[in-house]
């Protein structure tokens, strides 16, 4: 083990490439909510872009069946709620860019509550079934974050909003997240994986419990 007391500590992150509109983002959020309170290091979160613009698919019956499917292997794995009333609309259209950009904004107007509003956004959606591609849904969102509502929703309409989600995904694609949830592990230059894909908080702990052992002192990084 390389045992680092006395040395500076190094520059060490969490990246979290999900996406709000992801079944299995949101199995695994319970496992990024210990990540968060077990490691002192942070957590940087990319939108991955799961069905966005020209990728949305507007809600029929093999879409829905496909959902319905999805969600229920998502609730037996990780214990989270679903509310599949969002999924009797047919009018509706699974367009993941609109929640990518309210995410953006959130980051640009108030960084510290980036990942408290993604979370607000699945749980919306997920739980609540309320349809988050919906810009009026948002006041009502932003209720408990500390922003302007009229210049968030100013600036989540504005181009460069757009321009912000796009290229999010970019950077997804860049990571090789082809797929949600991705963890990364980013040291410095290096990036280890921690998990492609839904796994639990006491899967993953022994990996990364074993990767800072390898490097550092482990103890360092509990909060």
């Amino acid at each position: 083990m390389c045992n680092t007391t006395g040395m500076e500590r190094p520059e060490i992150e969490f990246v979290y490439v999900g996406d709000t509109m992801c079944s299995w983002c949101w199995g695994f959020a319970p496992t990024v909510e210990t990540l968060g309170q077990h490691y002192s290091f942070p957590m940087r979160l990319i939108n991955g872009g799961l069905r966005p613009g020209p990728s949305a698919q507007p809600l029929e019956d093999t879409l829905r069946s496909y959902l319905i499917h999805h969600w229920d292997q998502v609730a037996a794995a990780s214990g989270q709620p679903f509310n599949e009333k969002i999924l009797a609309d047919d009018g509706w259209i699974y367009d993941t860019e609109y929640p990518a950009r309210a995410v953006v904004t959130m980051r640009e107007l108030s960084p510290d509550h980036e990942f408290e509003f993604f979370k607000r956004l699945q749980r919306a959606f997920y739980a609540e079934a309320i349809d988050i591609t919906d810009r009026a849904v948002y006041p009502a969102l932003l209720a408990d974050f500390a922003v302007d509502v009229a210049g968030f929703i100013g600036a989540l309409d504005d181009e460069e909003s757009r321009r912000g989600a796009w290229a999010d995904f970019e950077e997804a694609r860049t990571l090789q997240a082809h797929g949600f949830p991705t963890l990364l592990l980013r040291t410095g230059t290096d990036i280890a994986t921690v998990t492609r894909g839904y796994r639990s908080f006491a899967d993953i702990e022994p990996y990364l419990t074993a990767y800072l052992a390898d490097r550092y002192e482990p103890a360092q990084f509990l909060t």
